[in-house]
């Protein structure tokens, strides 16, 4: 509740209240609109070679935009974004450049440095960094080294191709900052860090969506030149479903004006609509085109072009100011600098209210970051499937291919929301499990918002009829891991805890559709009825030595620990829930008992499958395995020690001590369970061992099983790493997994970097590297367990050190080396930016973070996508909670109201 005493609070309560549109304008704009499948009217899905980054400043987009640091209202029909000139370029920097798919030697990867630096929840204040460089940008260099390399080879980045040699680069900073909900103050500040006088063309650009060119109904907005004088010009925007809005651009050269219409001339030898397309800014600017552009100062795209010129060292500032009033006497007086302080200081105030505790200057700046990259990586997700399908009428019509092609079952998906994305470059569409993740951190900042993102996937233009929620863009089908239920719960208990309210409408809201998707998994995914579950490669890629995602290569079914694991998780996460809403609902208590006896017959199989003794434990190795069921009968356990067999400890709860008062019916049936079917419940726990406070322990791990998975966890020659645990067991480098099956040998090997194998494109590797999610739950699910066990468990951690911590501890331990990835050491370097010098010692690059996709199993070094601060944005709860309980050294039980392992 403090939290919303501040000045930011106030904003977002407005907003709540639906007092004041606060979230209207936000950067809503992707930062790679070509590339993606929306965008694909190919008849084999070719997505990255049918939409280039090459034609992409030339050919408008159907179903969104992107820019640079850009912003646009919540339906993305106004857009503003940074574009850049060096002079040198063969191209305008309009778009971020990456390689694509088929380009890098380990998948497509963008090639750019930019950071997001600040942010609030209602985007009162942003703030974003690109470097620039001076000489031309090594756009074909890029790709023919990246093609000559091979899966063996380090990435060829930017750095490395010598282009910010002396700092030859300007950084460029982009602020807004929201006088009220619809007037954005922008302020670019540009620095030239090189050693000699250098030239900028620096163009703030104005432009609609084109909603006009697919169906011929739709109305073509405008953008004219409303008043210019010497030192102030504006434009002014006219469109049939939103307001007029006025850029105030002080003192630019001059005003450039086309449309957003494709140039059908240069890339399909046809004749333009219009002599004016959305190029021609970029060919008047680069090429001296002057014919370009519109000299009736008027079309669909306008860009302010400012010339500027910066000694070594020089810093210059542009001014400009987006809002709905026509008329303003004085749109940059002094009230426009001191707008930016005073806004940056309530964000100060806002984020010290959400972690007050006496952190270190270099975490609370990791963790700022953090929050901000997931406030930035907000985007407008627009994609009709029924249309896309079918194509537009004022268009040539799709392939006939097209109609079987992906997501082709989902006809009735219907997107156009703002979504958290994993990163607006490589990831620039939603995917279902990140999404809970990033609500995790979110809900701290703003619960609304958090929910708003759960609940949005459940609802019927989303999720299938049968119950099943889309995955993600390139194939809606694949199935993601069940974590819904558990975000919701989390948001739940963090929204009460730190803001005093709780949200059961939306808790109860959110539980009524996943009980849709818990039936389609029963249904779909538990094929033999045995409570024993499969599915695919869930969200883990290339984590086995096969393509899990495909039926095994000796045919048959592959029994997953994980995929049993996560629907153990999920039926206590949904027994959870049950509980809560029983308080005040009695009816709830019924279905809270069908989840505990779902769980009952989950562990069963887990712990009995076939009629294996010990089904997927294997007590010898003391970890659980995944089965192959043979299609002639048999099976194999496959003994890989990878993150699958660490999921099934995710399911884990414990009662709340006052469960047997307060609900008599589900008490009834638990201990009728225990009298009349023991032999279910003696492999997930031992029910009538009572822990701290009489609590029970609901698990498929006793304290038996627990040990033994943790001496592989905490031994650093297997998962522990001096920076979290390991998706692969290290010991996997000198000991590979190997298996013969149809007459060829899979295997699985350590792999602490980017991955050497092709499956999944190469770009992602679950074969070693360290991954913030699976970390998290781990994290979680250990002072769960602490929960029950309190200090009468310990364990050695690290394993051969002799030192004894309970399961609290150990977490801690965990979290703390997780968190230690952003920090400065003990050298003053962090460990994410590995041996790159620039940012370790550079004082304009070495504070600057980068949240990447995943990290290196030895060392810590970001791989993957270096912006991906979706669900590695989970450091920022991680970073709390250190401050809360470690730096206080209180112990968790101490604090009332803050556990979150009871149910």
């Amino acid at each position: 509740m403090q939290i919303e005493l501040t000045e930011e609070g106030k904003r977002l309560a407005d907003a709540r209240l639906n007092n004041a549109p606060w979230r209207k304008w936000g950067p809503y704009l992707s930062e790679r609109q070509w590339g993606t499948v929306r965008e694909d009217y190919s008849p084999w899905g070719t997505a990255w070679e049918y939409l280039t980054h090459d034609q992409a400043r030339s050919r408008a987009y159907r179903w969104g935009e992107d820019g640079i640091a850009g912003i646009s209202d919540e339906k993305q029909q106004l857009c503003f974004a940074l574009a850049l000139w060096n002079g040198q370029d063969p191209i305008l920097k309009e778009r971020l450049f990456g390689l694509t798919g088929h380009e890098g030697n380990h998948g497509e990867d963008v090639k750019e440095y930019y950071f997001y630096l600040d942010n609030t929840p209602s985007h009162s204040y942003m703030k974003h960094l690109y470097k620039y460089p001076q000489k031309a940008f090594p756009y074909e260099d890029l790709v023919s080294t990246n093609k000559k390399r091979n899966r063996h080879e380090f990435e060829y980045e930017l750095l490395d191709t010598g282009i910010f040699d002396e700092n030859r680069y300007f950084d460029v900073f982009t602020e807004y900052a929201k006088n009220s909900a619809e007037d954005l103050f922008i302020r670019f500040t540009v620095i030239n860090r090189g050693p000699d006088v250098a030239n900028l063309h620096l163009l703030p650009t104005l432009w609609f969506r084109n909603t006009w060119a697919w169906d011929g109904a739709s109305e073509k907005p405008t953008i004219t030149a409303d008043r210019m004088t010497d030192g102030l010009k504006i434009l002014k925007t006219s469109h049939s479903s939103l307001e007029s809005y006025y850029l105030y651009c002080n003192r630019p050269d001059i005003l450039l004006f086309t449309e957003n219409e494709t140039n059908n001339v240069k890339l399909f030898q046809v004749p333009n609509n219009s002599p004016y397309t959305k190029d021609g800014i970029n060919d008047f600017v680069v090429n001296g085109h002057y014919e370009c552009v519109n000299p009736k100062n008027q079309g669909t795209k306008a860009s302010a072009l400012y010339r500027l010129k910066l000694a070594p060292g020089e810093t210059k500032v542009v001014k400009l100011r987006l809002c709905r009033s026509e008329s303003l006497s004085a749109p940059f007086g002094p009230d426009f600098d001191a707008l930016f302080l005073q806004r940056k200081q309530e964000a100060d105030d806002f984020y010290l209210k959400v972690t007050p505790y006496q952190i270190s200057e270099d975490m609370r700046n990791v963790q700022r970051q953090a929050f901000a990259g997931l406030l930035w990586n907000k985007q407008c997700y627009h994609y009709n499937i029924k249309k896309w399908l079918d194509g537009d009428p004022a268009m040539p019509p799709p392939p006939p291919e097209r109609k079987q092609m992906r997501n082709h079952e989902w006809p009735y998906l219907d997107a156009y929301d703002i979504f958290s994305m994993p990163d607006k470059w490589e990831y620039p569409w939603f995917a279902a499990w990140d999404l809970s993740f990033h609500t995790i951190a979110l809900v701290m900042i703003d619960p609304d918002f958090a929910k708003n993102q759960l609940i949005l996937l459940t609802r019927e233009w989303y999720m299938s009829t049968g119950g099943q929620i889309p995955a993600y863009e390139w194939n809606f089908s694949d199935v993601n891991p069940p974590v819904q239920a558990w975000a919701a719960m989390r948001i739940y208990q963090v929204e009460k805890l730190m803001y005093g309210r709780e949200d059961r409408m939306f808790l109860e809201r959110v539980f009524q559709k996943l009980l849709l998707n818990f039936t389609w998994w029963v249904n779909k995914r538990d094929k033999e009825g045995r409570n024993f579950f499969e599915g695919g490669f869930l969200g883990l890629d290339n984590i086995g030595a096969f393509d899990r995602s495909l039926a095994p290569p000796s045919g048959g079914c592959l029994e997953q620990p994980d995929a049993t694991g996560w629907m153990g998780m999920y039926s206590l996460n949904c027994l959870q829930i049950a509980l809560e809403l029983a308080t005040k609902d009695p009816v709830y208590e019924d279905i809270a008992t069908k989840f505990f006896e779902q769980f009952v017959h989950i562990g069963d199989a887990i712990d009995n499958i076939t009629g294996e003794e010990e089904g997927l434990w294997d007590k010898e190795n003391g970890f659980y395995y995944g089965l192959l069921v043979n299609p002639g009968g048999g099976t194999v356990k496959l003994k890989q020690d990878n993150l699958a067999g660490l999921i099934p400890l995710f399911a884990v709860a414990t009662n709340n001590a006052s469960d047997s008062v307060q609900f008599p019916h589900y008490r009834k049936r638990f201990l009728w369970l225990i009298d009349n079917h023991p032999e279910m419940l003696k492999n997930i726990a031992n029910l009538e061992k009572l822990g701290e406070n009489e609590r029970i322990l609901l698990a498929f791990s006793n304290d038996v099983k627990l040990v033994k998975v943790l001496k592989k966890v905490l031994d650093e020659e297997q998962f522990l790493s001096p920076f979290g645990i390991r998706s692969v067991s290290k010991r996997l480098l000198k000991e590979p997994f190997s298996i013969y099956l149809n007459g060829k040998e899979f295997t699985l090997d350590y792999e602490p970097a980017e991955s050497t194998t092709p499956l999944f494109g190469g770009n992602s590797n679950w074969r070693g590297p360290i991954w913030f999610p699976a970390n998290f739950l781990l994290v979680e699910s250990l002072q769960k367990f602490h929960y029950y066990y309190g200090d009468d468990l310990k364990v050695e951690c690290p394993v051969g050190s002799g030192k004894m911590l309970n399961l609290w501890e150990v977490a801690s331990n965990i979290a703390e080396r997780l968190i230690s990835i952003f920090l400065k050491d003990e050298n003053g370097r962090r460990p994410v930016y590995g041996g790159i010098e620039k940012f370790q010692n550079d004082p304009h690059w070495r504070d600057y973070i980068l949240f990447h996709e995943y990290f290196h199993g030895d060392n810590g070094a970001g791989l993957g996508a270096s912006c991906q601060t979706g669900w590695t944005g989970l450091v920022a709860k991680l970073i709390h909670q250190h401050g809360k309980f470690a730096l206080q050294q209180k112990d968790s039980r101490v604090i009332e109201g803050e556990r979150i392992g009871y149910i």
